[in-house]
């Protein structure tokens, strides 16, 4: 075990690549005996008996030093990672002689510990002991060479056994980290289900598949030797009898389901569980926030399966109070009790390439604003995001304002010729048309609503518009983390607000809470 003490956090580890201390993200039985207060905190009785009295508990976090005061000590303190912020802290016992330095340990509430390999310059480094040679084949061949910092950071752990909150930036890599940590695992010879996959959306679903089938598919040679790795679909709007028969006659190994008709085949004992070894839930803050989601996904997490017979995959861009979905997650026992949080850079929220500006302007003259920044930026690839229909606007018979602006475009913008709309109230064909045509390459305009902020990976994206500013820090994050998703590139991306006078304090809002400056822009 090793620990440090680095001048800001005397609880850190001292593991270069990881920003946590052990005291937050492993639960810790925390003494509440006044001598061992005393004796940490170096006051006077009078002082002692005055904190006693007001449990004034702190949760410490390793860079933003921020905490919370509790009236009351943790009903159960052997499930919460508060502790104490002293002046005087005794610091951790120093590290081991025996331990090189390409092999720190992190320290953890429990006897075992986990090895990181701190040096580790590509993924086949990292991967070849776990992962199926034809795998880590097809990861070079697509252009991963170079882990990530959460590839670097959360794999060990992941092939390790552990439970994981994957917490890092938009396009960070954290889809192909879990999908190598499933690839370790399954057994292809079995005619099981033995991994899932739960995403929010069917789009976001139909892409985490598609990467999974072209990791999974092995050269001829190797297919007749050995049985293939099948990867089910089962999202909303697809073919559930199909599925149905295809479920019956040799389950697949791999199911990338959204969770109402992944509940609906388990309702109807069509899927079994018993044999699953992952459950990864994707976007996991998003399907926590959705009243019509949260009731199937806690069913999913402690009565279809068991924890104790599974490895448990978190993984989100944004995990607002991430101490407290930490603790919940012990506490409801949706992940065991080791699990561990990798929150990779937490003091930038957001890739560091992308600039961020803003242009005011009145109510009416909203159109053509949007229509002379295109002219002026002549994006080759952007998103232009458009907020929601009002059920007011809907029931007076308005046009929504995503067809409004598409029309507008279509008739004034001519630098692009490619401009394609994407909302929830279009079909589910008509929807995996847009992102299809999209994805061909070539300029494009792609009008949305936020079922494209969510996962969806476009990496020839440059410019986000938000024609309507969207409706928290974490939507705008998930908006902006549509471009700048090319890992190891410097090409400068921009995100451009159209506000009106009165929505300036939102943005700035915005912009406190994900650490990030926003110029105004003069047309």
């Amino acid at each position: 075990m090793i620990g440090g003490f680095n001048g800001r956090d005397p609880f850190a580890v001292a593991c270069p690549s990881y920003c946590l201390t052990y005291r937050q993200y492993y639960p810790l039985l925390i003494s509440h005996q006044p001598s061992q207060f005393s004796h940490c905190s170096g006051k006077t009785d009078k002082t002692q008996q005055q904190q006693r009295k007001t449990h004034q508990w702190r949760l410490f976090h390793p860079h933003t030093f921020s905490h919370f005061h509790q009236s009351q000590p943790p009903k159960n303190p052997s499930l919460l990672a508060f502790s104490f912020v002293h002046k005087t802290p005794k610091p951790c016992p120093p590290p081991s002689p025996s331990q090189t330095p390409q092999t720190q340990r992190l320290c953890c509430s429990s006897s075992s510990s986990v090895s990181i390999e701190l040096n580790a310059s590509t993924l086949r480094e990292i991967c070849q002991a776990h992962v199926p040679e034809h795998v880590l084949r097809r990861v070079e061949e697509v252009g991963y060479v170079r882990p990530t910092d959460v590839q670097k950071q959360a794999l060990p752990l992941l092939f390790s056994g552990r439970d994981c909150i994957l917490h890092a930036q938009t396009g960070s890599g954290k889809t192909l980290a879990y999908l190598l940590l499933i690839f370790s695992v399954i057994n292809t010879q079995r005619s099981t289900v033995q991994a899932v996959i739960v995403v929010p959306t069917r789009e976001l679903g139909t892409q985490v598949t598609r990467v999974a089938r072209m990791l999974a598919a092995r050269p001829m040679e190797l297919e007749l030797e050995q049985k293939s790795c099948t990867v089910m679909a089962l999202l909303d709007g697809g073919m559930l009898k199909r599925h149905k028969s295809w479920l019956k006659a040799e389950p697949p190994t791999i199911v990338v389901a959204t969770i109402k008709s992944l509940c609906q085949m388990l309702e109807k004992k069509i899927l079994k569980l018993e044999s699953m070894k992952v459950l990864i839930i994707d976007e996991v803050d998003f399907m926590f926030n959705s009243s019509k989601e949260v009731s199937s996904l806690r069913k999913l997490l402690t009565s279809y399966s068991s924890l104790h017979n599974r490895q448990t995959i978190f993984a989100s861009a944004s995990i607002p109070q991430h101490n407290r979905f930490v603790h919940d997650c012990i506490q409801q026992k949706w992940t065991k009790s080791d699990v561990v949080h990798v929150h990779v850079n937490p003091i930038q929220p957001m890739p560091s390439c992308l600039h961020h500006r803003f242009v005011i302007c009145g109510k009416n003259k909203r159109h053509q604003t949007l229509l002379s920044l295109l002219q002026s930026d002549a994006p080759e690839s952007g998103i232009i995001f458009v907020g929601e229909q009002s059920e007011k606007s809907k029931k007076a018979g308005n046009a929504p304002p995503t067809t409004s602006l598409v029309d507008f475009l279509r008739t004034s913008y001519v630098g692009c010729s490619d401009i394609h709309l994407l909302e929830e109230d279009m079909n589910f064909n008509s929807r995996a048309a847009s992102l299809s045509e999209v994805r061909q390459g070539g300029s494009y305009l792609l009008v949305a609503t936020d079922i494209a902020a969510r996962g969806v990976d476009l990496p020839e994206t440059t410019h986000i518009y938000n024609f309507d500013l969207p409706r928290t820090a974490v939507d705008y994050l998930h908006r902006a983390g549509r471009t700048g998703r090319k890992p190891f590139s410097d090409n400068r991306c921009t995100v451009t607000n159209v506000l009106m006078s009165e929505e300036r304090f939102v943005l700035q809002r915005y912009e406190n809470e994900l650490l990030f400056n926003c110029e105004e822009l003069i047309l």
